[in-house]
């Protein structure tokens, strides 16, 4: 034998016994394995039926919206919004147990592999210790020993055949070891998957009981008579008036220091996009809806489409400049996220905010969920990107703090 496979055989040597290996139960049966797989499916099946409920309670949620304003009609947009953000909740249990399941069936693949490896090492070693005892004798040696030509090739024969195990099994091994690295990514991607799900079912609950009290709240106020809510909204309708007036009087005097050659380059990306869904139910300027429903007949942002406690991110990396709740006013609850590129970003109609004025988040981090609170006519998320250093924040009876800057079209940035 060469020095050069002398040296490969201390490699593996080496490899195999001071290699740390993971300890391993015994491997769980496959018929364990099976039923694992068949449980996630199963909740998978469960998990559609439940978007197509969600589904059937957001055509009907539409078909409310497009009635005119009453008493009912908010009061069934109340009970809808229960109903998803119930179904949501049982959507995110369903998850969780499927979550379990799933990590359970990797920790299973993981320990069948360790198994595999451990047995490729020993396997491996075995060969080793052959070779190592044929090494000892020269082909000289090997052909003299023997009685005969044949014995002495079919000798040297069994010492080719195990040169060519052991690299087949070295081979195995690096492909066992590859697998494992491959699940135990996905467990822990599978594990972060978990801790999002619950997150989202704590705060989901928070939203539910917000609604009941909300349902609760306006049922005290009315005493469920019509006469009393239209009272209520038209006095929403004047204070609204004036703060729109108050608004554009102050976004007309910032207009005259703008300049626009301080924003960043429109191009996609310079903002993700902070739903999931990327459907644009209004898109920013004089929008016909602005023109019926707005004094200054202009759209200052970009609603997409968002069931009540659909997730919220941060569009980019910045810190809260502000978190606010107006109330049945303007932009209800809402994040103000100030970005180091000039750009400062709204999220508003939220039903809860999970940050605090003066956090540091980065794009892709959660802020809060979507909702119907303020000025809204349903559930959406309503995103306005503004020029960061126009950007003030004004106080108004009633309604709290209320941003106000000079508004630029979200979509050259997302």
């Amino acid at each position: 034998m060469n020095n050069l496979f002398i040296k490969v055989r201390v490699f593996f040597l080496v490899l195999i016994f001071f290699t740390p290996i993971a300890g391993f139960a015994e491997s769980p049966s496959s018929t364990n394995a099976l039923s694992l797989k068949e449980l996630v499916e199963k909740k998978n099946v469960e998990l559609q039926q439940i978007q197509i409920q969600r589904e059937a309670v957001e055509k009907n949620l539409e078909e409310v919206n497009k009635s005119g304003g009453s008493l009912k009609k908010e009061l069934q947009v109340i009970n809808s919004n229960i109903s998803q953000l119930n179904l949501s909740v049982k959507a995110n249990t369903l998850t969780l147990e499927r979550l379990d399941l799933e990590i359970d069936s990797l920790k299973i693949d993981t320990e069948k592999i360790e198994e595999d490896i451990n047995q490729g090492k020993l396997t491996i070693a075995k060969l080793l210790v052959e070779l190592q005892k044929k090494d000892r004798e020269n082909f000289l040696i090997t052909f003299l020993k023997n009685k005969s030509l044949n014995q002495s090739i079919a000798e040297a024969q069994t010492i080719v055949n195990l040169n060519g195990n052991l690299t087949e099994t070295a081979g195995e091994l690096r492909e066992f070891q590859y697998q494992l690295s491959q699940k135990l990514t996905l467990e822990e991607q599978t594990k972060r998957n978990k801790k999002t799900e619950q997150v989202n079912l704590l705060n989901r609950q928070y939203i539910v009981q917000d609604q009941k009290s909300e349902k609760q709240k306006l049922l005290e106020q009315t005493k469920n008579q019509e006469k009393i809510y239209r009272e209520q909204i038209a006095e929403l309708e004047k204070k609204q008036q004036a703060i729109g007036d108050e608004l554009e009087k102050i976004e007309n005097q910032l207009r005259t220091t703008f300049d626009s050659s301080l924003l960043p380059i429109k191009r996609p990306g310079v903002l993700g996009y902070p739903v999931g869904n990327r459907l644009v139910t209004q898109p920013y300027g004089k929008t016909k809806f602005a023109e019926r429903a707005y004094k200054t007949k202009f759209h200052n942002g970009i609603d997409f489409q968002a069931s009540i406690g659909t997730p919220v991110f941060a569009a980019a990396s910045g810190k809260i400049k502000a978190v606010g709740n107006n109330g049945r006013l303007q932009y209800g609850k809402f994040v103000l996220i100030e970005h180091e590129n000039n750009l400062t970003t709204l999220y508003a109609h939220l039903s809860r905010y999970v940050v605090q004025n003066g956090d540091k988040v980065n794009e892709g981090d959660l802020i809060g969920y979507s909702g119907n609170t303020g000025y809204s006519t349903g559930p959406h998320l309503h995103l306005t990107v503004y020029w960061a250093p126009s950007v003030t924040i004004k106080s108004f009876p009633g309604a709290g703090i209320v941003p106000v800057g000079i508004t630029i079209d979200p979509a050259d940035y997302l």
